[in-house]
């Protein structure tokens, strides 16, 4: 049985690269059905886009997608900077799939603000080159890291993330994290948006924020790639939804559930000049 669900939230799946575990998001695309999916950035990695370098189970998730929409599920492409090629063609519309730079949606009486965020990213504005030559190291990280795992895995160790503990324990980058998530909240709140849904940074996060300007709820849905993550909307609650790998045992007993979730500087770009989406 497939669980039903409102909308569903993916972003940085950066298929076309070796770090993206498309074995596991094709298991849970297939066991999940939404009205609404959206595609918050860095679907496809066109940095790292590799013509020897794009194997079955990634071009099984496109067709899972693309067949979602013919049966009907809206299906949202929001640009990121890793797909900026697309941006291009931003605006287009093709039956239930539509490609846009940011969406916006009412829901239940709340105004929610969905786009990927790299327009927050000074290195990405002002210095593309070194976001590019980063996002290789990036690569060449997670490859080993997985390597790595394969091994831990075969000894019986539990797998460790470099990425993550990059993140957390390297002191630019949890101020680059930091700042990314304060200019987002701050300019949600300047638009009075109730909801700011962003993806880009790899880190999951559910959370309300309270500030002397306004309140808005900061949603971030993650990555398929270090965290394997979605975010998931059902019956007027949002979830935190955490791959685990025995749910898609041989047992198909078992109930599939999310995980709960835990509600736990530069400045602004320029203004966003994407084509936008509203409903």
């Amino acid at each position: 049985m497939k669980r039903k669900l409102d909308i569903v939230v993916l972003s940085d799946v950066h298929l076309g690269t070796y770090g993206c575990h498309a074995k596991e998001l094709l298991e849970y695309l297939k066991s999940i059905q939404t009205e609404i999916l959206i595609l918050n950035g860095d679907f496809i990695d066109f940095w790292q886009f590799k013509k020897q370098f794009f194997p079955n189970e990634h071009i099984q998730i496109i067709r899972q997608v693309l067949k979602r929409a013919v049966e009907g599920t809206k299906v949202y492409y929001l640009t990121g900077n890793h797909d900026d090629r697309l941006r291009s063609f931003s605006g287009f519309s093709g039956g239930s799939f539509h490609l846009r730079d940011e969406l916006i949606l009412h829901l239940n009486d709340k105004k929610y603000w969905f786009f990927h965020g790299d327009i927050f990213d000074a290195s990405i504005m002002y210095s593309p080159w070194l976001a590019k030559l980063g996002s290789h190291s990036y690569e060449l990280l997670i490859l080993l890291n997985r390597f790595i795992n394969k091994w831990r895995d075969r000894l019986g160790l539990k797998k460790l993330s470099f990425a993550g503990k990059v993140k957390e324990n390297v002191k630019n980058a949890v101020k680059y994290v930091g700042d990314f998530e304060q200019i987002a909240i701050r300019n949600g709140i300047e638009k009075q948006f109730d909801y700011v849904v962003c993806g880009h940074i790899h880190k999951p996060q559910i959370r309300r924020v309270d500030t002397n300007k306004g309140s808005i709820h900061y949603l971030n849905s993650g990555d398929w790639v270090e965290n394997l993550t979605a975010l998931e909307y059902n019956q007027g609650e949002w979830k935190l939804y955490h791959y685990n790998e025995d749910d898609y045992k041989q047992d198909k007993s078992s109930t599939r559930k999310p995980a709960p979730s835990n509600d736990n500087q530069q400045e602004p770009a320029a203004a966003f000049q994407g084509k936008r989406a509203v409903e």
